[in-house]
Parts: structure tokens; sequence; C-alpha cells
């Protein structure tokens, strides 16, 4: 580039505010477009062609130099680096799955929001700013040189692989998911595993050229495009249906108006054999898995000590996994100085909150969408035969994600009978409210953008902890910079590839994947991490010990109680899943028995083996203070 690095850094709000209303006009023109007659399956195609731009942004990004791969040559403004953090965290669960967990689920999936937000007062207040001013490229790189030695930074390599891998796994399987539905059409359908794979070869192209450069500068696009198709038509719906001209002040009487129209349907739980003979997945106590029915009250507080541990339990499992996240965590690496570490911190939380705070009212009104009689998009209650002659929904039938079941041969549209993937309902929101097909290509644009920028920052992650970890730091040393770079851009392909493989077999849905990523994170992670800056007894052996034996009892508890779509776990004979776990922690929350057994273990070997050197000690001490220049330099 012709500019110098701190010009463009000047400039980078001029570049993003050309970009962001570039963006808009292509929006506008796609209206005109679909106003003229042009067909949804080329407006779908027109939005997933917009990618092309983030693997622009990663070629123009490129770089040789190995500060700018690992870290941005940590030159990321505050504001922008939030706004990357925010795109690096807001995943395919955040955009797509969440606002159908709550709007199949109700208020107990408010325990991921919670969760989710108040992990970053973790990340700020014990890790960000601390691990800026150690001045590591990977979270490995930290535990490797706090602990010393191969074995404490292999172990920390392994886990991140584990949860990391768990996690594209998911953004993978989502990308696939919208790029089926944006491309698809009765007459031309396309497969899963082609959104798969025609997601991947952009991730790759966003990341493998520039490394964490080419990654930063991509998420700042592509939260521009996610956060306006997730604000766009809940704003618009609002609008349109006098729900309030500021929707998120006026959810407290709309979720009041929702539990008037549930009283009024009724909410009925098929059991499973009502299941089985309308073949139905489910699991064992009759819950449908891959295709649901709204059973359980929209704003209903279940009641009962179990229900309430649950709520907790999770929102501590997702809140100690995201200050557990190394793909979260290096992004903090990035910033200009430690200070700015914390405060980026913040703005990150901004940015995720403007979408965060808008979930809950776009599940609400979609099912008001479909449930209000007063609105000419309500289907519950109509005749079966003319519900199924409405465009969307033949459209969402021809893929699989909505089924309806007349249990009761009445010919009349139920409330329970009507079935729908959870994970589409952001997606087929525009379509539910009637809005124009525009906007269903712009929130599938957003959703590719949410799952993509995710998906660019856990391959990296994995790719440089292997290429700088264990390649650099433990099997070649004097390995040169173009060596250690094409180690890292063969990794990323290599890894990528393996993840769009294992998503092309659906194994879990995407907010179940990402809750165990974050289960793994904090059962091998979360201690080594907090404790190796603020517990100076901490040593080599416990942190190893912390970091196996969390894993291993995490991942033995989650195989003890199993997966709940399935009847049994593969060892216990036919134990019933609901039978078997332990003060009702699931498979949802397996990181809190690893995190409990990591402490333990850590502090108990720590305590029992030798202290570390008083240079290590002393080296504590500086990274304790939160300000200055960073404790390691980087040949």
């Amino acid at each position: 580039m012709a500019k110098t690095s701190k010009q463009f850094i000047q400039d980078l709000p001029k570049i993003y505010g050309t970009y962001t209303g570039g963006f808009l006009v292509f929006i506008i023109l796609m209206g005109i477009l679909e106003k003229m007659g042009v067909s949804g399956r080329n407006i779908g195609l027109a939005f997933v062609g917009f990618t092309i731009f983030y693997a622009l942004i990663g070629w123009i990004s490129r770089t040789t130099d190995v500060d700018e791969y690992y870290l941005a040559g940590k030159k990321v403004p505050t504001v922008f680096n939030g706004m990357a953090t925010a795109a690096d965290w807001m995943s395919g669960a955040s955009f797509v799955a969440m606002a159908g967990g709550i709007y199949f689920g109700g208020y107990t999936y408010m325990a991921f929001l919670i969760g989710w937000t108040g992990g970053y007062v973790l990340v700020s207040t014990l890790l960000a700013p601390y691990l800026r001013k150690f001045g590591c490229y990977t979270v490995p790189d930290f535990i490797g040189a706090r602990y010393g030695g191969n074995l404490a930074r292999f172990c920390a390599v392994l886990i991140l692989l584990i949860a990391s891998f768990t996690y594209v796994t998911a953004q993978i399987t989502a990308t696939g998911s919208i790029a089926q539905k944006a491309l698809s059409t009765p007459a031309f359908p396309v497969s899963f595993e082609f959104g798969c794979w025609t997601g991947l070869i952009t991730i790759l192209l966003c990341s493998m050229l520039g490394g964490m450069r080419s990654v930063t500068w991509s998420q700042v696009a592509q939260y521009i495009v996610l956060i306006i198709a997730y604000l766009v038509p809940i704003f618009w719906i609002s609008w349109k249906y006098n729900f309030g001209v500021f929707p998120h002040i006026m959810l407290g009487d709309e979720v009041q108006r929702l539990a008037a129209l549930e009283q009024q349907y009724g909410l009925t739980k098929h059991t499973k054999d009502v299941m089985d003979a309308a073949k139905i997945p489910s699991d064992a106590l009759g819950n449908a898995t891959s295709l649901k029915y709204i059973v359980g009250g929209h704003s209903a507080v279940p009641a009962g000590h179990e229900v309430a541990w649950r709520y907790i339990s999770l929102a501590i499992c997702m809140m100690v996994g995201t200050a557990s996240l190394p793909h979260i965590l290096m992004r903090y690496f990035t910033t200009p100085t430690v200070t700015s570490a914390r405060r980026s911190v913040g703005w990150s939380l901004f940015f995720i909150g403007l979408l965060y705070l808008t979930a809950p009212m776009l599940a609400t009104v979609s099912k008001i969408s479909l449930m209000d009689p007063n609105l000419p998009t309500a289907i519950i209650g109509k005749k079966i035969s003319d519900v199924m002659a409405i465009e969307w929904v033949k459209n969402w039938i021809a893929v699989g994600q909505v089924r309806i079941v007349d249990f009761n041969n009445d010919g009349i549209l139920q409330l329970s009978e009507w079935f729908m993937n959870e994970d589409v309902v952001v997606l087929a929101t525009p379509e539910i409210a009637g809005l124009p097909y525009v906007i269903s290509g712009l929130v599938a644009a957003g959703g590719l953008a949410a799952a993509m920028s995710t998906a660019d920052g856990l391959i990296l992650a994995m790719a440089n902890a292997v290429s700088h970890d264990i390649y650099y730091k433990m099997i070649d040393p004097k390995a040169s910079v173009q060596k250690r770079l094409i180690v890292a851009r063969v990794l990323l392909v290599v890894l990528g590839s393996l993840a769009a493989i294992f998503a092309s077999f659906r194994l879990t849905g995407i907010l179940g994947a990402v809750a165990w990523a974050f289960d793994f994170a904090m059962s091998g992670l979360f201690f080594p991490l907090v404790l190796g800056v603020w517990w100076k007894r901490a040593t080599r052996s416990g942190a190893i010990a912390g970091m196996l034996c969390g894993l291993i009892a995490g991942f033995a508890y989650l195989t003890w109680v199993g997966v709940p779509n399935k009847d049994i776990t593969w060892f216990m004979g036919a134990t019933p899943w609901k039978d078997i776990h332990w003060i009702f922690v699931d498979n949802l929350r397996f990181g809190i028995p690893g995190a409990l057994v990591s402490l333990i273990a850590m502090v108990t070997v720590s305590l029992v083996t030798k202290p570390e050197s008083k240079a290590v000690m002393d080296m504590i001490d500086e990274v304790r203070i939160a300000s200055g220049k960073t404790v390691i330099r980087h040949a």
C-alpha cells in the first residue's frame, strides 16, 4: 500500500464509513431489482456474492511480517478492535441459533445472553490487559512462558485445538445452512455440503494471506454487515405492525401480548409415541430435537430449585468459557497499549450488546407474526391447505426445515402442529413477517458474515498455535520467517478442511456445539490462565495437572451423561439420560465438573511441588501492572 501504516490507521473511519455507505447502496439496489422482477434466487446469489469483499480485504492485507501476521502489528485502534472482537464473537450461534433458542425455549435461554456478556467482565478484570502486557503471540505462548517447559505449552495447544475445532465446526455448519437457504429454490436445490465448502473457501481467503491483520480488517467489515442485517428487519417489522418506534423499549408489552396468544391457542406437549408415529425425531423424553414446536410459555419462569440451578449453571459455563476461549483472548494482543486492551473489552461489549439486546425482540415478534390473528401474516388457526400454499412455507418445507403434522385431522393448523428448525428462525423471520425478499437476502448475508468472522478467528487461532507453539517453539526454533508462515498457511487449509468434513455430518446443533466448545475451554484453560496471573504459587506441574485433569474430567462427564437426543450412552446399557446426570449438570454444562477438577488438581499439585524461580515471581509482578511496555520482546 502506498500510504504508510500510520496514515492507514488514521483513515480507518473514512474507509469503513465508505464501505458502510456502499453496502447500504447495495441493499437499496437489490430492493429496486426485486421491484423490477428479479428472482429471489438471483438476489440471494448477489448477497452471497457480496462475501467476495471479505476475501478482497484479506488479499489487500496480505503480509510476510511475523508481528503483522500473528498480532496485526499491535496497531489496531480500540474501537475497531472492539468491532473485530464482536464479529469474532458473534458467531452463527449468536446470529442464527440464539434467537431460535429463545423462540422455542423462552426465558430459560436468556442464560446464554447473561453468560456470554458477563464473560467479558471476567476478560476485562482478570485476563485481557495482563496477557497483553505479557506480550505473547498466542494463549499457549503465555502458558509456555509463564510455567516453562514444552509439556505445559503442548497441553494448552491440545485444549485450544479441541475447543476451537468444536466451535469452528458449528460455524461452518451455520455457513452451510445459510448458503443452502440463500441459494436454493424448489427447482434448483443446493446441498448443505456445497454451502459448507463454499463458505470455507472464503474463510481461508480472508485469513490465509495476512493472518491476524487480514482477519482483523475482514472482521470489522463483517461486523458492519451482520449488525445492519440483524437490526433492519426488527425495526422494519416493528414499524410495519405498530410494535413501537423503538421496539426494544416495547418488548415487555409484546411479551404480554404473546402470553395471551399462547393461552388462546394452548400449549400441548406430545408424547414420544406420538412423535415417533409422526416420524419427528425426539429424545427419550419425547422432546423434539431437529424440528421443534412451541411447547412452553415464552416468558414463563418454571418453578423449582432444579430449574433455577440449571439457569445459573448454564450462565456460569458460558461466562467462564468466554474468558477461556483463545480466539477471543488473542484479539486483545493486537491493541497498541496495555490500557487500550481493557478499553477494547468495553467497546467489544457495546458492539455485542447491540445484537444481544435485539435477539429476544426478534424471537418475540417472529412468534407474534405467526400467531396473532389480527396480522395478515398469521398462520396458526388457519386451514392447513391454505398455509401449505404460502410460498415461503413451501420453500422451507422443500429444504426440510419446516414441517406441518395434522395430529387431530381437523385440517386446522394448531400451535403444536407447526414444526421448525430453530437454526432457521432468524433466516425465516423476514418472510414470516411479509417483508420484501431483499431483507431475507440481507439477513442471509449477515448470518454468513457472523459465521465466517468467527470461523476466521478460530481457524487462525488453531493454525497459529500449532505453527508457533508446536512447530517453531518445540520442533524447529531456528525456522526462518518464510518457513514459519508457510507452515501456518498450510495448517489453515488442513484444519479448515477437516472442520468442513466434520460439519457435513451434522453431529449436533449449532448452539449445542458452541456450548461444548465453551465447556472444553473452561475445563482445561480457565484456572491455569487466571492463576498464572494472580497466584504466584502456581507451578508448572500444577498447571499441567490442572489442564489435563480438567480436560479428562470434563470429557469423561460428557461421555457419562451422553447426548440427550440419544436414548442411552454407549457404555451404560439402557440407563435413561435423565437419570444419570449429577446435580442437574447435563451435557451442556460439563465444564463445571471439569473446571472444579482442574482447580483442585492445580492447587494441590502446586502446593506439593517446588515454587517457581524468583525470575518468574518478578515477571508476574511486572505483568500485574496494567500499563507500560510488554514483558516479553519477540525477536
